[in-house]
């Protein structure tokens, strides 16, 4: 049976995952070669937004159209998720509407809450806890640069937040080993990392969690990155810069890592932080690619979900 929901990577099993990913690479493909893949005509998908987005928006927005579906933006205004209107009322009131619904949210419990209540599909869109729709576009990508996630060294530098969380855990489903390395008070959620841990020995990944960057980039094949200031923390952002001015991914850091070593961030990125130019634009560089992957690896979780025959 097809899951009803896409709300976490670790509600699929690692073949289920993999067909995703053998889809999205198709789809891409048929794109590619000017091939139309009509998949969701007639079907719609509305958008729940309570925070900005250009890569979501885009990339669902448009991979509606090229499956020949229709996707609509429901702003923060419009809506109210939980203040104007209770959640649960939301979710069956869209549910008589359309046929899906992606919502990119603060709480994940009301994702939780939307997918409980809609009786169709709910994606997430990304949520205060984690991102899978942005860990199915890495591994897309680390799957198209290296024929495989199996046994790949992936190494986070930066914020245990909510990329993190997902991108460890497509990593733990798919056999990836996957080190983390933040400064303390930063960590992954503990129950994030318990969940991950538990799939880590089904799958044989290795788990390491560091303070020291350095360490941590050894021996890695990805190094990945996000911003060190996440929307809503944005009192934070004086403290934060100062403490993970460490953590910067530069040239000195990826020389660190192995030779064949990619280096990845979800964006927004902010140049001189986090990431610096010569990294972000440089040759070992796949923050781009990546970034159009989120079109491919969702519309394989849009055709999955919402539609009627495979591929």
């Amino acid at each position: 049976m097809k899951h009803s929901s896409f709300l976490s990577v670790t509600d699929y099993a690692a073949d289920e995952l993999s067909y995703l990913f053998d889809l999205a690479i198709e789809l891409k493909k048929k794109l590619k070669s000017g091939q139309a893949a009509p998949l969701l005509n007639g079907k719609t998908l509305a958008m729940i937004f309570q925070k900005p987005s250009l890569r979501t928006r885009v990339s669902f927005e448009i991979g509606m159209r090229q499956l020949g579906g229709y996707a609509f933006y429901l702003s923060p205004d419009e809506i109210g998720l939980g203040k104007r209107e209770a959640i649960k009322d939301v979710a069956q009131v869209l549910a008589g509407y359309v046929d899906g619904i992606m919502a990119r949210v603060f709480s994940h419990d009301h994702l939780v809450e939307l997918a409980e209540y809609a009786r169709i599909p709910v994606i997430n869109g990304l949520s205060d806890f984690n991102h899978p729709c942005q860990a199915m576009a890495d591994g897309l990508t680390i799957l198209e640069e290296f024929g495989t996630l199996k046994g790949i060294n992936i190494a986070y530098v930066g914020d245990g937040n909510n990329v993190a969380v997902s991108l460890m855990d497509i990593a733990v489903k798919m056999g990836a080993n996957f080190t983390i390395a933040n400064p303390a008070g930063y960590d992954m959620p503990e129950e994030a990392v318990k969940l991950a841990q538990t799939f880590a020995k089904e799958s044989g990944s290795r788990l390491r969690f560091e303070r020291d960057p350095l360490t941590a980039v050894k021996g890695a094949n990805v190094i990945y990155t996000d911003t060190w200031v996440s929307m809503g923390q944005e009192s934070e952002k004086a403290e934060r810069e100062k403490i993970f001015l460490p953590y910067q991914v530069n040239r000195e850091l990826v020389d660190a890592a192995e030779k064949d070593c990619i280096v990845m961030h979800c964006l927004p990125s902010h140049r001189g932080q986090e990431i610096t130019d010569e990294v972000q634009d440089g040759p070992r560089s796949r923050v781009f690619p990546e970034a159009h992957n989120r079109l491919h690896a969702q519309k394989a979780v849009l055709a999955y979900l919402l539609g009627d025959s495979m591929m």
